[in-house]
C-alpha cells in the first residue's frame, strides 16, 4: 500500500511478538507487514547509522530511546546504498526534524524504501520485555494487514529464526571496488564484504590504505591478486555458524601469515577459524555505550555494537590454536562477553565491536592504527 507518511501516521498499527504480547500503535513509515528478529538498540542518536547497518538486515529495530527523528535525513550519513533494518519500532517520533544538514524527514524516508514501523509504542516495557525473554521473532501489521490477533501471530511464528540464518551474500557487494587512500598511498588492503559500513573503509583510507573491497564469494586467489599489505573481515549478519567460506578463506590468509583484522562478523570468523565455537545472545548488544575493558591495558573504552552472537573463547588464559596461542584481548563489562581476540605468535586480531563508530564514540579508534602497526612489522 502506498501511502503519504503524514497519513500513515493516522493509521493504526499492530506488533505481535512470538509468544503472543502485543503492542498497539500508529504506521510509521510504509504502510503493511514485515516480519524479522525484535532487537534493541540503546544508542540516543545515529539513527540514520543504524538503519543502514547491513548487519541489521532481516531485524525489526526497536529504538529505547524516546524521540527519534529529530534530527531528520541526510545524504551524507548512510552507512550503505539502503536500509536493511527488516522494521522500525519507536515511541516519540519527531513532528518536524532540526537540523541544517536535513533534507527530508525520517517518516519520508522510511515510506520511500518501504520500511514498515510503528510508533506510540511503550518501548520501554517493550524493551524489558525482550531483555528478559530475549530476541525472538516479530511482526508489524499496519492498514490492509491488521487482522485477527491468532492470524497475525501465526505469520509470525512462521519466519525462520535468525539462528542458522546464511546472510552475508545477500547484503554484501556483488562486484570488487576501490576505495582511494586519502593524501599519501602507505599500503594496500583486501576488505572482505560481509555487510561492510562505508565508514570502515574510510577510516583505513584516512591512514593512508588503498581499500580493495571483495565480494564475500571471494576466493583466497582473489584476496592476493590485489597485493595486499593486510587483510579485513567486515561485519556482518547472520549466523557465524553458517559462514564457512570465509572461515576457509580466513584459515588461507592465517596460513600465510599475513596481517590480519577482523570487525565484528569478521571477529567471529576468527573465532571459528582458531577453534572456538560461538553461540547466539539472549539479546544482544546494540548500541553506542557498551563498556569494553582492553585485557592488555586495563583500559575502559565506550564502544558500538550490533551483535547477536559471540565467540566462545576462554578468558583465564591463552589458548592453543592451529595458528598459534591466542587469547582474549578485550571484554564487555555488563556481561563478560569476548569483545576480542589477539594471536600470539601470528600478526592477527579482531574486536567484536565497532571501531568506525559513525555515529560515535570514537574510544576505539586505534584499532586501525593497531593494524597499520601490524602491516609496518610485516614490511619492515
Amino acid at each position: 500500500m502506498t501511502i503519504s507518511a503524514r497519513k500513515a501516521s493516522r493509521v493504526p498499527a499492530v506488533l505481535v511478538l512470538e509468544d503472543g504480547r502485543t503492542f498497539r500503535g500508529r504506521a510509521y513509515g510504509a504502510v503493511g507487514e514485515t516480519l524479522g528478529e525484535a532487537v534493541f538498540s540503546t544508542g540516543m542518536t545515529g539513527y540514520q547509522e543504524t538503519l543502514t547497518d547491513p548487519s541489521y538486515h532481516r531485524q525489526v529495530v526497536v529504538m529505547t530511546a524516546p524521540h527519534i527523528g529529530n534530527t531528520g535525513v541526510n545524504d551524507e550519513d548512510p552507512e550503505s546504498r539502503r536500509i536493511w533494518v527488516a522494521g522500525y519500532v519507536v515511541r516519540d517520533p519527531a513532528r518536524v526534524p532540526s537540523n541544517w544538514r536535513s533534507v527530508r524527514t525520517l517518516d519520508e524516508e522510511l515510506t520511500a524504501q518501504g520500511v514498515v514501523g510503528i510508533s506510540g509504542v511503550d518501548t520501554r516495557a517493550l524493551t524489558r520485555h525482550l531483555r528478559e525473554r530475549g530476541a525472538m521473532r516479530v511482526g508489524i501489521f499496519s492498514g490492509d494487514a491488521v487482522a485477527g490477533e491468532a492470524a497475525m501471530l501465526a505469520r509470525v511464528k512462521a519466519v525462520p529464526e535468525m539462528a542458522g540464518a546464511d546472510l552475508a551474500a545477500e547484503v554484501a557487494t556483488t562486484e570488487a571496488y576501490t576505495v582511494p587512500a586519502i593524501g599519501t598511498k602507505r599500503f594496500t588492503v583486501a576488505a572482505v564484504d560481509l555487510g561492510i559500513k562505508g565508514m570502515t573503509p574510510h577510516r583505513m583510507a584516512e591512514r593512508g590504505i588503498e581499500v580493495h573491497v571483495l565480494p564475500a564469494t571471494a576466493t583466497i586467489e582473489d584476496v592476493y591478486a590485489v597485493e595486499p599489505d593486510g587483510v579485513f573481515f567486515s561485519n556482518g549478519p547472520g549466523d557465524p555458524a553458517t559462514a564457512d567460506h570465509p572461515v576457509a578463506l580466513m584459515r588461507g590468509v592465517l596460513e600465510r601469515s599475513t596481517p590480519l583484522f577482523g570487525i565484528c562478523f569478521g571477529n567471529q570468523i576468527l573465532g571459528r577459524a582458531l577453534g572456538f565455537g560461538t553461540y547466539k545472545l539472549k539479546y544482544g548488544h546494540r548500541g553506542i555505550n557498551q563498556p569494553v575493558q582492553d585485557r592488555r591495558t586495563g583500559k575502559v573504552e565506550v564502544t558500538a555494537h550490533n551483535h547477536g552472537f559471540a565467540v566462545d573463547a576462554p578468558l583465564d588464559a591463552p589458548g592453543d590454536t592451529p595458528y598459534g596461542r591466542a587469547e582474549v584481548s578485550h571484554v564487555c563489562l555488563n556481561d563478560g562477553v569476548v569483545e576480542g581476540l589477539r594471536l600470539l605468535d601470528r600478526p592477527a586480531f579482531s574486536v567484536q565491536y565497532h571501531p568506525e563508530a559513525a555515529a560515535g564514540p570514537h574510544d576505539a579508534a586505534y584499532l586501525f592504527d593497531r593494524f597499520v602497526s601490524l602491516m609496518e612489522g610485516q614490511r619492515a
